[in-house]
C-alpha cells in the first residue's frame, strides 16, 4: 500500500513539471517568432533607407558635378571676356571692348557724341568712326563720298556714284579698286557674314542698247560690284545678294543736280555676328 502511494506521487509530480515546461516552451517559441518578424521588418526598413540614401547621394554627386561644370564654364567665359562681363542697356560687352569703345569715342566729333542717348548709340558711333577712318585712309577718298550708318549691328555703307561709275554706266571705275579691296577684306573676315549690294539711281530717264531703264541700271550696277568682289577679291558668291532700287528710295528731294548726285549711290549692307561687330571697335 505504501509503495502504491509513493509511485502515484512521483507520477503526479512528473506530470506537473512536464506541463509547466511545455507552457514555457510555447511562450518562448512565440517570443522567438515575434522577434524574428520584427528583425525581418527592421532589415527591410534598413534596406529601404539605404536605397533612399544611395539615391540622395547620387543626386548630391550629380549636383556637385553640375556646379563644378558651371564653375569651369564661368571661368572660361571670364577668361574669354577679359575677366568680367558688364550689362548696360541691352548690350553685353567685355571690359576689353568697353575700353576700346571709350578710346574710340574720345576721337569722335563731340557734336555727334552728344546725340548718343544709349549704350547702343555709343557702340554704333565707335564702330562707325573706326570703319569710316579705316576705309577712308585706305582709299584716300573724301569721307563725304562714303557714308556709314549702323542699326541693330547691321552696317550700311553708302558709296557715292562718282567713286564707282561714270554717269549712266554700270562699268566700274579702276579708282574704285582700293575701296572694293577693303570691303572684300571686311567681308572675307567673317565666313557667316551676309552682304547685300543695292544700286540706286536718280529719276532721269535712261534707255540705251544695253540698259532699258533705271531699274535695269540699278541692278546692273549691283551685279557689276558683286562680280568684281567675287572674281577679283575671292568673296564667296553665296554670301552676296544683288538688288536694284531704281530711283524710288531717294535720300533727298531730286530738285537739284547736287541732290540727284547724292541719290545716285550704291549701298553695301553687311550683317555681321556680334563677335565681328565688336571686333570693329
Amino acid at each position: 500500500m505504501k509503495k502504491t502511494i509513493i509511485l502515484t506521487g512521483i507520477l503526479s509530480a512528473a506530470l506537473t513539471v512536464s506541463c509547466v515546461s511545455k507552457k514555457k516552451y510555447t511562450a518562448l517559441e512565440s517570443n522567438l517568432f515575434q522577434t524574428q518578424t520584427e528583425l525581418a521588418m527592421t532589415n527591410q526598413e534598413k534596406a529601404e533607407l539605404e536605397e533612399k540614401m544611395s539615391i540622395i547621394e547620387a543626386r548630391v554627386a550629380e549636383y556637385n558635378a553640375r556646379i563644378n561644370s558651371l564653375k569651369d564654364t564661368n571661368d572660361q567665359l571670364s577668361l574669354q571676356n577679359d575677366g568680367m562681363l558688364t550689362l548696360e542697356g541691352a548690350t553685353l560687352m567685355s571690359k576689353n571692348n568697353k575700353e576700346k569703345m571709350k578710346a574710340t569715342l574720345a576721337k569722335v566729333d563731340p557734336a555727334k557724341l552728344a546725340e548718343a542717348r544709349t549704350m547702343e548709340d555709343s557702340v554704333n558711333l565707335a564702330v562707325e568712326y573706326n570703319l569710316t577712318q579705316n576705309i577712308s585712309d585706305t582709299t584716300g577718298e573724301d569721307s563725304d563720298d562714303i557714308k556709314i550708318s549702323i542699326e541693330n549691328t547691321v552696317v550700311m555703307i553708302s558709296v557715292s556714284d562718282k567713286l564707282l561709275f561714270n554717269t549712266g554706266s554700270y562699268r566700274i571705275n579702276s579708282k574704285a579698286d582700293p575701296l572694293l579691296a577693303k570691303l572684300a577684306e571686311l567681308i572675307n573676315a567673317e565666313p557667316s557674314l551676309e552682304v547685300m549690294v543695292e544700286g540706286h539711281t536718280d529719276p532721269r530717264t535712261i534707255s540705251t542698247g544695253v540698259v532699258q531703264d533705271n531699274w535695269d541700271l540699278s541692278v546692273k550696277r549691283a551685279t557689276s560690284i558683286i562680280r568684281k568682289l567675287q572674281n577679283d577679291y575671292n568673296v564667296a558668291p553665296e554670301k552676296m545678294i544683288a538688288a536694284g532700287r531704281s530711283s524710288y528710295m531717294p535720300l533727298v528731294e531730286n530738285d537739284s543736280p547736287e541732290n540727284m548726285a547724292i541719290n545716285r549711290r550704291t549701298r553695301i549692307v553687311l550683317i555681321p555676328d556680334l563677335d565681328m561687330f565688336f571686333a570693329m571697335l
